[in-house]
């Protein structure tokens, strides 16, 4: 397995690889590597000749009081991790390369940011669509595979792709969860035992949703199902939930993550539209993010016009 720092060195490396007539894979990661990440390498592996994984904490995408430095780092048990599934080359650029003392130049994304997490954490997107873009320029990759648990970074990074005409095929992973139903990431181990079973809320609330919104409930009811069961645990601090159009990204109904997104279900609310249920959280000092996927079901009238109120925020 080839392991690059140098940029130079890895531009050079995906020329001579695109001259012998291999296509490069990327899976972009911050590493502190798990199940997830292992299975997008898995997913990519029989779509190109030579499969490479980044791994950067990227301090763009961190706001000034966030866990840039205390986020999890092991590239020793990354690289093992790596060599173990496969892996042809890993990228560890350096900081000083990547962001330069006179670095000037980003993406700047569309009003989709501004929504769910951007609103929470301003410029966080701005950060990921010019570190990805730019990793995408220095593997000269033509294939790359995301998780779905990131699913606003997802579709940004769909929506970038498809706005500058890259040349990249771009493919989506299932988010993979621990048995307890627990989204795998890299700030899990931040959890302690009581968190973790706080935690354990946010998988259990989006279940509900998902059943009421694949049942054809009106939206408002569904929300309110799954704000109910998250208001019994006290120790959660809600950032946002809602109900998205997966298409648009627009928010049908919701709460929190700048309210002036949350929309009413109006003529996007209709059976057969994939509809996204996005949720984020405070559990002790680890924020999680979560989010399912739903066809909608045909229309439903709810049995209980109370429960369809206006909800608060």
């Amino acid at each position: 397995m080839e392991l690059v720092t140098g940029l130079a060195a890895m531009q050079a490396r995906a020329r001579e690889l695109e001259r012998n007539g291999k296509r490069i894979g990327l899976v972009p990661t911050m590493g502190y590597l798990h199940q997830g990440h292992l299975s997008l390498v898995h997913l990519l592996r029989p779509h190109c000749h030579q499969l490479w994984l980044s791994i950067f904490v990227n301090p763009a995408q961190f706001g000034p009081s966030e866990d840039l430095a205390r986020y999890p780092r092991d590239l020793e048990r990354d690289l093992d991790l790596c060599r173990a599934a496969g892996v042809d080359g890993v990228l560890v650029p350096r900081a000083s390369e990547v962001y330069p003392a006179d670095f000037a130049t980003w993406v700047v994304p569309g009003p989709a940011a501004d929504r769910y997490c951007g609103a929470m954490r301003p410029g966080h997107f701005r950060g990921v669509l010019s570190i990805v873009l730019r990793l995408f320029m220095w593997t000269r990759c033509r294939c790359a595979a995301f998780g779905a648990k990131d699913a606003q970074q997802l579709w940004l990074i769909r929506r970038m792709v498809k706005d500058f005409n890259l040349e990249v095929e771009l493919m989506e992973g299932p988010t993979l969860r621990e048995a307890d139903g627990l989204a795998m990431s890299s700030r899990n181990v931040y959890l302690d035992v009581e968190e973790r079973r706080e935690a354990l809320t946010l998988h259990q609330a989006l279940e509900v949703g998902k059943a009421a919104v694949a049942a054809g409930l009106p939206l408002k009811e569904a929300l309110c199902a799954m704000s109910k069961h998250l208001a019994v645990h006290p120790k959660l601090q809600l950032e946002y939930l809602h109900i998205t159009d997966w298409e648009s990204l627009d928010s049908l109904v919701g709460v929190g993550g700048d309210p002036a997104w949350a929309g009413s279900a109006g003529d996007m609310d209709e059976a057969g539209r994939e509809m996204a249920l996005l949720v984020a959280a405070r559990v002790g000092r680890t924020r999680l993010i979560d989010n399912m996927r739903v066809v909608r079901g045909p229309l439903a009238q709810s049995p209980d016009p109370a429960t369809s109120s206006t909800l608060q925020g």
